[in-house]
């Protein structure tokens, strides 16, 4: 056990896959219980608000589960929590939590159970602020040196500071010069608001000032605002710090310590409430949080200061005096009234209650005989070892390909022959050009075609001097894997035809091996596969023409032999020595079939909210069923049931039945996914040969209509998709640089109502595609080019 380790009081794991940062915890005597212990409010950018009162448990043991008071989704993200008199009726305490478009405030309360289960908290609503800007931050406290409330200051993205006086909305201004929203702090004291703008400077600005200041109903320019209107917003001081600032904090704990403490990326700096700098101290790494706090030493302050190499330092002003080594990297941290703890939390959400001292130790080291030192026998052992040190650095590479390299295989791939190896975990040693290769088996997930059939490989050995070293590489699965040979179908409902430049070639050539097992004809002019759902894909070849036709009952099970015919035809003609061979396909692109796969999957997803809605319904119901059989069973003069009980095994079975409808839906959803996956697929390959795309097209297309590998209830394809193509077509496939400057929409992603929007944008995306756009991540490829015609009246390929 390290000696300069934070000793753990009590640590717990906050969801799964949620995300944290500094605005994220706030410790107070939340439910003004007057016990005199803080409680934890944490909120995450999912939307879970906790709140918790922690117990140390045992060694050993789990932690309580009665340490958590409070847990609620509030279904939309939590950018920060904080507890004051935030009601004008009341001098208790409540609870303001900030979401992008929303301020709530909120009284937690605790009700003595009728049972043994203790205290049952709540969350009441008192009063909520909608907000026309998306927010980034807030603060508060008694502006305009009001007493006994606390009023609320919001900093929107675009630069507006929104105050609340408790249930009303007082004024806003815009902050002059703005570009990047940064950190915001109240001074009592002063009465101000500190922030450091994108200019780097910290800038402070007085309550009266702002109060008094030009209205900012809309945006404007400050040298353009209106003397009449108003006074126009200045800074009462500005100190430039050229760096950007993480966090600004103003302590209150001393009247006499006047400080206000700002974190920068590289720098601590303490300064006056006049601007000018008290002391500085320049930090040898990256801090992710810090907190000031009262010293026993009169006239200093102690400071925590967390970074990103998981260490809790501790300074008086500029002197370091404690160093504790965390799990993890802090990225807010406050001090609690629970005996003294330091209360961390982690953006993957770990939360941590710690004290910093040392656990006595009762090793003893071994007394060590003196002796005295022969210089001469040091000298010499020095000699030998610095002469063995440089020939194992000259002839280091010699011996990696002489005496080989100690190797641990995760795996190895022959990819040539559709073979994969994998190795067991052990250490091996292999000489050079040897290789160790040891068969496993690929399972499908399913009984469903997957949407690719690629993996990734990873290979982990270390040097004989020790260096570790680690190769990557990624491989493909034999078509094979998922079909078998089958006789082909003459017609199928859905059909494209793949054109190439050269002239045709037989179907044995190409497809050596499956070819000749599948062939009805002599002449190799068709073959097919049969998937593992029984779905057939045939390919056809012209004989007069060099088009080939691919043709099936299901559209998305186009996709794996059309991306395998495409790479077979570059294959076979490259091993011909043919260097300007070319696939194309002509179009139109099969949109509404594409749409088909898209609407399935769409509605199973509605399907799932229908059930978990449902289920939720079911749930209030079965509990309220069961705590009045409870209220009659511990009555002390029984009392009919009346019919509760057969209320309850009705209810029982309605949430068995949705629970197992819901999973069955749930598998279908991931199996339409799949589907759609592979038909995506299939509309980017289509539109790559349609277009002519590069390699690096091909991928600006592929990340916007495939950004995700799999759904989630908080983030869909759709949503996504819809996003992602609204972007490109603001941007580089805009019709004029105008359309480039409409501002990107910053509403929240959620499943839409319907996808009648979505299909425009991908017809639309489609169809600017065809006539010249571009796509590219800069800002330069933003005119359509000029569509030539040939004589035949097609459309020629423009070759991007």
């Amino acid at each position: 056990m390290s000696l300069f380790k934070a000793r753990d009081w009590w640590a717990t794991t906050l969801g799964n896959g949620e995300e944290f940062d500094q605005g994220c915890l706030c410790v107070a005597d939340v439910d003004n219980s007057g016990s005199g212990y803080d409680k934890i409010v944490v909120g995450s950018y999912m939307g879970m608000l906790r709140i918790f009162s922690p117990h140390p448990s045992k060694p050993g043991e789990p932690a309580e589960a009665d340490s958590q008071l409070l847990e609620v989704h509030l279904k939309e993200p939590v950018i920060q929590v904080e507890v004051g008199k935030f009601v004008s009726c009341s001098e208790l305490l409540h609870l303001a939590v900030l979401h992008p478009r929303r301020l709530s405030v909120y009284a937690v309360s605790g009700t003595s159970g009728n049972i043994e289960h203790g205290v049952q908290y709540q969350l009441r609503l008192v009063y909520e602020h909608n907000l026309q800007r998306a927010a980034c931050n807030m603060t508060y406290g008694p502006f305009g040196g009001v007493t006994g409330h606390h009023f609320i200051c919001i900093q929107s993205m675009d630069g507006m500071l929104m105050f609340f006086e408790q249930e009303s909305y007082a004024f806003g201004r815009f902050l002059p010069g703005f570009l990047l929203p940064g950190p915001l702090c109240y001074c009592a004291r002063t009465d101000t608001f500190i922030t450091v703008s994108s200019a780097r400077q910290v800038e402070c600005y007085r309550y009266e000032t702002l109060a008094v200041a030009t209205d900012a109903d809309t945006r404007q320019d400050s040298d353009q605002q209106s003397k009449i209107s108003g006074k126009r917003l200045q800074a009462d001081w500005t100190l430039v710090l050229g760096e950007q600032a993480i966090d600004i904090c103003v302590p209150t704990f001393s009247p006499s310590a006047c400080s206000i403490f700002v974190l920068g990326e590289r720098n601590l700096y303490c300064l006056k409430d006049n601007g000018q700098i008290r002391f500085m101290k320049k930090l040898e790494y990256n801090p992710s949080c810090f907190l000031p706090y009262a010293s026993i030493a009169e006239g200093t302050t102690n400071i925590l200061m967390g970074n990103h190499n998981n260490m809790l330092l501790v300074y008086q002003d500029v002197m370091l005096k404690w160093a504790a080594q965390l799990s993890n990297v802090p990225v807010a941290v406050r001090l609690a009234n629970l005996k003294g703890l330091v209360v961390t939390l982690s953006s993957e959400g770990h939360l941590q209650c710690s004290y910093m001292g040392t656990d006595p130790s009762f090793f003893t080291a071994p007394r060590v005989d003196a002796r005295e030192v022969n210089y001469d026998e040091v000298d010499t052992e020095m000699r030998t070892l610095q002469k063995i040190i440089r020939e194992a650095t000259r002839t280091q590479g010699r011996t990696e390909q002489r005496a080989g390299t100690k190797i641990f295989w995760i795996v190895c791939v022959r990819t040539q022959h559709g073979y994969v190896g994998l190795t067991a975990n052990a250490l091996l040693s292999a000489g050079a050009g040897s290789q160790v290769v040891v068969a496993f088996s690929a399972f499908l997930n399913g009984r469903y075609p997957p949407a690719d059939l690629g993996g990734d490989v990873a290979l982990s050995y270390s040097c004989p001097t020790g260096v570790p070293r680690v190769a990557q590489c990624r491989f493909t699965l034999p078509l094979r894997i998922v079909c078998c040979p089958s006789p082909p179908l003459k017609n199928s409902k859905y059909k494209i035809t793949l054109d190439t430049n050269k002239p045709p070639v037989s179907l044995h050539e190409v497809f050596p091996g499956t070819a000749t097992t599948t062939l009805s004809d002599k002449e190799g002019n068709a073959l097919a596969f049969q998937f593992i759902t029984g779905t057939r894909v045939s390919v056809m070849a012209s004989k007069t023409s060099q088009r080939y036709r691919i043709q099936s009952e299901s559209f998305e099970d186009i996709w794996l032999v059309a991306k395998e015919l495409v790479q077979r035809f570059e294959l076979h003609f490259a091993k011909m020595g043919v260097k300007d061979f070319r696939n194309s396909f002509a179009g139109p692109i099969p949109l509404s079939e594409y749409f088909e796969t898209v609407d399935h999957h769409f509605e199973l997803r509605v399907n799932a909210e229908k059930y978990q809605d449902l289920l939720s319904e079911r749930a209030v119901q079965f509990r309220a069923i069961q705590r009045r059989l409870l209220t009659r069973f511990k009555d002390k003069t029984p009392a009919p049931l009346q019919n509760l009980d057969t209320l309850m095994e009705g209810t029982y079975r309605q949430i068995i039945a949705l629970a197992d409808a819901a999973e069955e839906n749930r598998a279908i959803l991931h199996q339409a996914f799949a589907r759609l996956r592979s038909a995506t697929h299939l509309i980017i390959l289509l539109v790559s040969l349609w277009q002519g795309l590069s390699s690096d097209q091909t991928a600006i297309l592929e990340a916007t209509l495939l950004p995700l590998l799999q759904d989630t209830p908080q983030l869909g394809w759709e949503e996504s998709v819809d996003a992602a193509v609204s972007h490109l077509l603001r941007t580089c496939l805009s019709r004029s640089s105008k359309d480039q400057a409409t501002s990107l929409s910053t509403s929240q992603l959620s499943i839409p109502k319907d996808i009648t929007r979505l299909k425009k944008h991908i017809t639309l995306l489609c169809d600017r595609l065809g006539k010249g756009g571009r796509l590219s991540l800069s800002s330069e490829a933003n005119t359509p080019t000029p569509v030539m015609m040939s004589p035949t009246g097609q459309q020629p390929h423009t070759g991007h």
